[in-house]
């Protein structure tokens, strides 16, 4: 008897997360992997923002949360949006989720109904189109490729949109090609969406930090679309506090206060200690912020420069986040040194990971087959070392 429901049946199983569980597994079979495979920064979480966490448990801060979160902490991500980036949202406005991804998730289910088109620009996180078949959404996709820096252009947008349209889903600086949108880019896609006022606008902001075009313009604070609009972000990127899981929303009403009953029934509140501990990460010291985002650009040149000169892969400059998504079609059609054939970027990825012992991600699990995502979230010596045998193993294809 099938005891598993078509709704989980239908969901596909996160390709990033199973690369490093695959390379995890050749580790603890003693095998020296190198892991590009996941999104996560390598430095420890500042200490300060330790030191709150510890405090809070010294002064009990260890019982159940409001669902949206403590009010402290509400507040003080409603000043850092005012602060930095020119929004104003009261703290009703705002519900503090378990992690970035719970956010989305909540905002796409509490809007998204069986039959809604979401619109999201590809290549894109893994994520998003699994979330909106779980709400039984309709994704339609909008792909750009490396010759565009992998943005979408208005008309685009434009041709996208229809009667059924429901939301449009962005993330700038992306995940999974680090390309950054510029403010007139910006607004050329919100001049779009002025005349579709059904549309609901989700900016998933999370590598806002990470971002070396020494600017970030949120799409909230176009005043246009500012009352439709919904704000994601969180502390796991800037913050180096991907365990800590503290991710939020910053929405209209109306959807605040439906993310607030819809989470209230399956996680409640998130960890206290964690809220504390994101609460100092936003009121404290933010030298550790553009100390590990200079670590993350001097990474992007090396791995750039060193991926560039790799025969068969095109490779552009990411403007944020901590990725290279390089086009590798010219590498596909050879085969291994033992005869395999490399069909795909998946059979690629597999191939680098078996035999140069180097973890990537598959572009097809973003929408984007013939790309391969890298994670240059690690030490220099370890991308030149990863970098190395991906030539080499390259190199061996005939």
């Amino acid at each position: 008897m099938d005891f598993i429901s078509q709704r989980v049946q239908s969901l596909a199983a996160s390709q990033t997360l199973a690369m490093s569980q695959k390379s995890s597994e050749l580790r603890a079979r003693g095998v020296d992997v190198i892991n590009l495979s996941v999104g996560e920064p390598d430095f420890p979480t500042p200490q300060h923002i330790k030191d709150a966490a510890v405090a809070a448990i010294a002064d009990n801060f260890t019982f159940y949360t409001p669902v949206p979160g403590y009010l402290s902490l509400r507040r003080a991500i409603a000043d850092k949006l005012a602060r930095e980036n020119g929004l104003s949202y009261a703290p009703e406005q705002i519900v503090v989720s378990t992690g970035a991804k719970q956010a989305l998730c909540n905002v796409i289910l509490s809007t998204v109904n069986p039959g809604d088109e979401v619109i999201i620009p590809t290549p894109a996180w893994v994520s998003y189109v699994e979330m909106v078949k779980l709400a039984e959404g309709v994704t339609v996709e909008v792909p750009a490729g490396i010759d565009t820096d992998f943005k979408i252009t208005p008309a685009q947008l434009e041709a996208a949109i229809t009667p059924r349209t429901r939301m449009l889903l962005m993330c700038s600086p992306s995940n999974p090609t680090g390309s950054v949108y510029t403010p007139e880019e910006l607004r050329a896609l919100v001049d779009v969406l002025a005349r579709h006022p059904q549309v609901i606008v989700m900016a998933d902001e999370i590598y806002e930090h990470i971002n070396y075009t020494g600017s970030f313009t949120s799409l909230g604070s176009f005043a246009e679309i500012a009352d439709r609009t919904v704000i994601i972000n969180g502390v796991s990127k800037a913050y180096a506090m991907t365990g800590w899981r503290i991710g939020y929303c910053a929405a209209p009403l109306a959807i605040a206060k439906a993310c607030t009953k819809l989470q209230g029934q399956y996680t409640s509140g998130a960890s206290s200690i964690a809220q504390k501990a994101a609460e100092a990460a936003y009121t404290g010291p933010q030298d550790c912020v553009a100390e590990m985002r200079a670590a993350f650009r001097r990474r992007r040149d090396l791995v750039v420069d060193l991926a560039s000169k790799i025969p068969g892969f095109r490779v552009n400059e990411p403007q944020g986040a901590f990725y290279l998504f390089p086009e590798v079609s010219a590498v596909l059609g050879r085969h291994t040194p033992d005869g395999r054939l490399i069909a795909t970027s998946g059979d690629l990825a597999m191939y680098l990971l078996e035999d140069a012992h180097v973890a990537t991600v598959d572009g097809a699990a973003f929408c984007a087959p013939g790309y391969i995502r890298f994670s240059y979230a690690t030490s220099d010596d370890n991308l030149r070392a990863a970098m190395e045998r991906i030539a080499a193993a390259v190199a061996a294809l005939r």
